[in-house]
């Protein structure tokens, strides 16, 4: 397959390009940057030398990457993806576009402008949500899909099967959220910064971060009725990793051994979805640099809550690995091609 790039120079495009390099399907011809064009990937980051030394193009030759490509990756910003969606999809009707940001991840259009503040200028596009494991079908016949953010993928996948099996009261859901600092990207912020964040701890965003009505969207499809939880996201010293911890409230007379079978039925077959079982403590160090989310649950007797813990990197699961994964759905390709590293350890 030959794919392309565009915004590969932030950690998300960086990671994407990591994998890509060693996928044994992929070709990739163009990688771009704005702030960086003209030059070599291995003089920003060093890592990919002998692997990959590919120059970095401008998005202003999207005509000749969309013409050449049968897919296209867009880390950018929000706001900015739909605009090259819209260029590479009028150049060639038959690309393939993965956004991993927000700009195709919602149905409800209104919705995306009222938490993103900017106008959504590509809403024909039938785009579908990439969490590959509850909408693969949907993924393999899609033209865009909008890869999902990193702490709504670990708190889906977390919640899924309770709310698919009915085993929890909706309005109850709490998820507690940790993200390593690899999440607010590489550009220079005074909140990411190594003095401000080692040896702290903090929430941020309390009852207005932009992961939450795209969780509640979710849940809300999956239970067939309008879903409000409360999220509150913390800033973690560590670079990579999500713990995303969820409580609810169950249902009167449902077992332990109920909530053990929803999730076994749910993700049994699922491979890149690793359950640790009722009483299973997942941890991040477990899932770095790999595509797996490692789910367990534990059942509170004395509060009447079921309490589930996932941990991705929020890096691949949370974004780039989400993204190939996809990506081999949508071309009939196994689906955890190029994506079986072990991950890294300690």
């Amino acid at each position: 397959m030959k794919v392309s790039i565009i915004g590969a120079t932030g950690y998300t495009g960086e990671e994407l390009l990591r994998i890509l390099a060693g996928h044994p399907a992929v070709e990739i011809l163009y990688i771009t940057s704005e702030s960086r064009t003209g030059t070599q990937i291995n003089e920003i980051y060093p890592h990919f030398t002998r692997f990959h030394d590919g120059i970095l193009a401008s998005v202003q030759e999207i005509d000749k990457i969309a013409a050449e490509s049968q897919a296209v990756f867009i880390g950018l910003p929000h706001g900015h993806a739909m605009e090259v969606g819209k260029k590479v999809r009028a150049v060639n009707p038959k690309i393939k576009i993965i956004d991993l940001g927000a700009d195709y991840r919602f149905r409800n259009a209104d919705l995306y402008e009222k938490w993103y503040k900017v106008p959504h200028t590509h809403r024909e596009a039938q785009a579908v949500y990439g969490l590959t494991e509850l909408y693969r079908s949907r993924v393999r016949e899609a033209e865009i899909v909008g890869n999902p953010g990193c702490y709504t993928t670990a708190s889906i996948l977390a919640l899924a099967p309770l709310v698919v099996s009915k085993l929890i009261d909706l309005a109850t859901i709490v998820v507690d959220a940790k993200s390593g600092v690899s999440g607010a990207g590489r550009g220079l912020n005074l909140g990411s910064h190594f003095a401000e964040v080692f040896e702290s701890v903090k929430a941020y965003s309390i009852a207005g971060h932009r992961h939450t009505p795209e969780i509640e969207q979710t849940l809300g499809e999956l239970a067939g009725t309008d879903v409000i939880i409360s999220f509150t996201p913390h800033l973690i010293p560590m670079t990579r990793g999500i713990l995303s911890t969820c409580y609810a409230s169950l249902k009167p007379g449902v077992s332990a051994e109920a909530v053990d079978a929803a999730f076994t039925a749910m993700y049994d077959n699922e491979y890149f979805i690793r359950l640790l079982g009722r009483g299973g403590y997942p941890a991040t160090k477990n899932t770095r640099g790999s595509n797996f989310c490692d789910i367990g649950w534990h059942i509170d007797p004395r509060t009447g809550r079921v309490i589930v813990v996932a941990a991705i990197d929020n890096l691949v699961k949370g974004a780039a690995g989400q993204a190939v994964q996809n990506l081999n759905v949508m071309f009939g390709l196994d689906e955890q091609m190029g994506l079986t590293q072990v991950p890294l350890y300690p």
